[in-house]
């Protein structure tokens, strides 16, 4: 199977390595989060440039609220200035900006600048980035059930009308398709309740590779490696290859 007609549509990356990378140069943990933006506007140009239809990353999971006071207070300013500076961008890109996960936790203005950023760039027909922020898989889950519950219990739907189909277009990215590759950077074998649904039969990539110095290159690596897996769905290689 040739790299061109096995290239993934939509790849999800989970950015882990910051705080580990700033300790290794005797820095605040902070300043590999700083870094990490960097890697992340390299990232988005390279998926952008080759034409990927998807980028799921992993920005700020439901379980960080767990991490030091200051750090995430940190990460929400820093959430807040990247947001500013980066919209604008996108839109000149072309590229779609969705936010995904429960930002009722964020501050006001922090939520005032995610609905800005969504609303200037909605009808963009480019690269569709998606921020998990304040996300967790078992969430997005629990939230489709209920949606779900809620219009059997109006009489919208019937328990019959349940099926994966309508399950996967209720969660989130419901309206994109599932998750051929995913990415974990900075050694770690786990995928840490990132979209537990949509990468049901993605292929997984982990690299020791620190976010903060993740690049096209690195990025590209990935990429091949993808592109010699035989892509199976439960069938045998015969089926795959008649």
């Amino acid at each position: 199977m040739t790299f061109e007609n096995n290239f993934p549509k939509h790849v999800a990356i989970i950015m882990d390595g910051n705080g580990r990378w700033s300790e290794r140069q005797g820095k605040h943990r902070i300043f590999g989060h700083k870094h990490g933006v960097k890697a992340l506007r390299k990232t988005i140009t390279f998926a952008r440039d080759n034409k990927l239809e998807a980028l799921t990353i992993f920005a700020f999971s439901s379980e960080n609220w767990k991490r030091p006071e200051q750090e995430v207070s940190m990460l929400m300013e820093l959430f807040f200035i990247v947001l500013g500076r980066e919209i604008k961008k996108l839109h000149k890109s072309n590229i779609k900006l969705n936010i995904i996960g429960d930002i009722s936790g964020f501050s006001d203005r922090l939520q005032k600048k995610v609905h800005e950023g969504q609303e200037l760039t909605k009808n963009n027909t480019g690269l569709a980035l998606n921020v998990a922020a304040n996300y967790g898989g078992r969430w997005d889950m629990t939230n489709a059930t209920r949606k779900i519950a809620t219009q059997v219990q109006s009489g919208e739907l019937n328990i019959d009308d349940i099926d994966e189909e309508l399950v996967g277009q209720t969660l989130t990215l419901g309206d994109l398709p599932d998750v051929d590759l995913m990415i974990r950077t900075g050694g770690d074998y786990r995928i840490s309740n990132f979209l537990l649904w949509q990468l049901a039969y993605a292929e997984m990539y982990f690299t020791d590779v620190l976010w903060p110095d993740f690049d096209g290159e690195a990025f590209q690596l990935a990429l091949d490696v993808f592109s010699g897996k035989e892509r199976r769905f439960g069938q045998t290689s015969a089926q795959v290859n008649c």
